[in-house]
């Protein structure tokens, strides 16, 4: 299991999650990878990407703990996602990224090749989430609208005003719903038409979310608590309060086995630069945890083991 975080220093971190007898974050990598502040990170399998504010996405092979390429932009890197089917393990097919231009660039992912750039919002993508189908792709952008983008196509299929500007969007891992965060609230809406079915209202601006198994999604935010929600009946099912000193910025759900989808463990990493890792099963104090002594602003990871 491996973890990356960017930083606004520009600084990349590397993580492997050792799960033997008791959780350890073991360090692979920390180096200034950007010119500028990261402001997204992705990583599927042994694959991982950075984004930021110097119109470049970076590209790392966690197996050697490397940095092997990198893609260069016309505007700041918003926003990235990788996907692939459930039949490739630990290498993604394509790698998405939206952008401060409001264009959604798609690539494939092996090799790191252009494939095509589609204009979806009038201004910068906020975030961008892909279905576990890979046939389409919603984003939500500075310009206060939902979008879907048909990713067989090619081209934007759907495009709605919302009235007001949505940060997060995220799938969860079924795909039969998506989350929405806006402010302090996180509004839970049917894939298939986009139907609102519940709104979350967190104590304060939500600035991360991370759906599980069993419904369950967890949030983070400016109070530095960690909130788990259960969407099927939109309560709160257990909360980490001060989770961290200061705002949490990535909440990333990995899974011990794969047969089994409650043994999942929570890592949060927070703009004090503190790296926590929560055991899904005892939640009173961290598992393992990490200082990098910088500004993090976001988090990813991966439950695939590295090759």
């Amino acid at each position: 299991m491996s973890l990356v975080a960017g930083s606004y220093e520009r600084f990349i971190w590397g993580y492997r999650l050792k799960s033997a007898d008791s959780l350890a974050l073991v360090p692979l990598f920390s180096f200034p990878s950007h010119l500028s502040t990261i402001k997204t990170v992705a990583v599927y399998g042994t694959a991982a990407a950075s984004g930021g504010n110097d119109d470049t996405i970076k590209i790392y092979d966690l197996s050697s703990s490397t940095e092997i390429g990198s893609l260069h932009l016309t505007a700041s890197v918003t926003a990235l996602s990788f996907f692939s089917p459930p039949s490739l393990s630990s290498v993604p097919r394509n790698l998405l990224a939206g952008n401060a231009d409001g264009s959604l660039s798609i690539y494939d992912a092996d090799p790191f090749v252009h494939l095509k750039t589609v204009k979806v919002h009038k201004k910068a993508v906020n975030s961008l989430s892909v279905h576990p189908s890979g046939k389409l792709a919603l984003t939500v952008g500075h310009d206060e609208c939902l979008a879907m983008v048909n990713l067989v196509r090619g081209r934007r299929s759907f495009f709605s005003k919302l009235g007001r500007e949505a940060s997060i969007l995220q799938f969860d891992e079924s795909g039969e719903r998506f989350f929405m965060a806006v402010e302090d609230k996180i509004s839970v809406h049917e894939s298939e038409d986009a139907k609102l079915t519940h709104e979350l209202e967190n104590r304060k601006r939500v600035h991360c979310i991370a759906p599980a198994a069993n419904g369950i999604v967890f949030a983070g935010g400016e109070d530095g608590s960690i909130t788990a929600w259960d969407t099927s009946c939109g309560k709160v099912a257990f909360s980490i309060e001060e989770a961290h000193a200061a705002r949490i910025k990535g909440i990333v759900v990995l899974h011990r086995k794969r047969d089994d989808p409650s043994s999942y463990i929570i890592a949060s990493a927070s703009s004090d630069g503190v790296i926590r890792v929560w055991d899904g099963r005892m939640v009173k104090k961290p598992a393992a945890e990490a200082n990098t002594r910088s500004r993090l602003t976001c988090l990813a990871g991966s439950s695939t083991k590295r090759e």
